[in-house]
């Protein structure tokens, strides 16, 4: 068994955090346990209940949360009236800080998958002190050159489908960024564009990035896959919105994330990755393990983006072992 058997939360509840928004949340294992907080990925996909099984239930107080407009949050992304304007890497890192100090937590480790590696990496960055380990798998950073990769890049390695991706855009929309247009068709008021370009979009991730069954069906739920496609354009076509302020250009294509590992010294952490993860074509995760010094990396032999059960046994093994060190 390389994952703790299935459990059900104790606590759970909607956070107002502005904006017009609620965000769901649950709290499940122990509860005087070592918090640990759990960062799905997307943008735009729910923490799913396997994801508790990461932890041993007796040691830590697991805290999931679905992200603003993903999963049972409040209002769905998937509805054309949600104000996405308020939906920024700025604003979820802001939640998570409203909801840390509502279950009264001091220090939590933080775990991430794919695109919840990206936010709680800056998260640690921004936050000293609040984030006592990372444990994080499908290890991404936001950077402008992993979006292209995943939507110009692959096409020489999907080149039907990756075809078809583009065909599905306007003409004059083919060669700038794919996903900003994408997502200006995801933002039309009329209801069948914004289908085919949620269709057309998760066509082109279950292409590139093969996924377990449970994660390709829920593709095929309409509300879902408008919601997600929607929220992955927005960020994927603004630059995951990391380079606000007054870093807007500086480093753009290294990145934001990986230009300030530096600020993740004293923060143990544990990187699990597939070797045939797609993104490791840019070294993305390698030079992130060189840059951090406190950090380990563990890669799993012929396996993507999802690292399998050998990843599993990797990401256990290292709560495990941050369960013995409280925060």
């Amino acid at each position: 068994m390389s994952r703790y058997p299935e459990i059900e939360p104790y606590d759970r509840g909607m956070l107002d955090v502005g904006d017009g928004n609620r965000v769901y949340w649950e709290t499940s294992g122990n509860p005087r346990g070592k918090p640990a907080l759990v960062l799905h990925g997307g943008p735009g996909s729910a923490a799913g209940p396997n994801l508790r099984r990461y932890f041993d239930p007796a040691a830590y107080r697991i805290v999931m949360l679905d992200q603003r407009g993903a999963g049972r949050s409040l209002p769905p992304a998937s509805d054309p009236a949600t104000d996405m304007s308020v939906n920024t890497t700025a604003h979820l890192m802001a939640d998570l800080e409203l909801l840390r100090v509502h279950l009264g937590i001091e220090r939590w480790l933080v775990w991430g998958v794919s695109w919840g590696s990206v936010l709680g990496l800056r998260y640690a960055q921004t936050h000293p002190g609040i984030v006592s380990e990372l444990v994080l798998t499908g290890v991404a950073t936001g950077s402008n050159a992993e979006v292209a990769l995943l939507t110009r890049g692959l096409g020489a390695i999907f080149p039907g489908p990756h075809k078809r991706f583009l065909a599905a855009l306007p003409a004059d929309a083919r060669d700038g960024n794919p996903a900003a247009a994408y997502n200006r068709l995801l933002e039309s008021p009329d209801p069948e564009v914004r289908e085919r370009a949620a269709r057309a979009w998760t066509d082109w991730e279950t292409a590139i990035i093969p996924a377990p069954p449970g994660s390709v069906e829920r593709f095929r739920d309409p509300e879902f896959r408008l919601g997600f496609a929607r929220t992955v354009t927005h960020y994927w076509g603004n630059d995951h919105f990391l380079g606000e302020g007054k870093d807007a250009r500086e480093g753009a294509d290294e990145g934001v994330v990986l230009r300030d590992a530096h600020l993740l010294k004293g923060v143990p952490g544990t990187l699990v990755q597939g070797s045939l993860d797609f993104g490791n074509l840019l070294g993305i995760v390698w030079r992130l393990h060189h840059a951090w010094p406190d950090s380990e990396l563990v890669i799993v032999d012929e396996a993507g983006h999802d690292a399998g059960a050998v990843g599993d046994a990797a990401l256990v093994a290292a709560t495990d072992r941050y369960a013995r060190s409280r925060t």
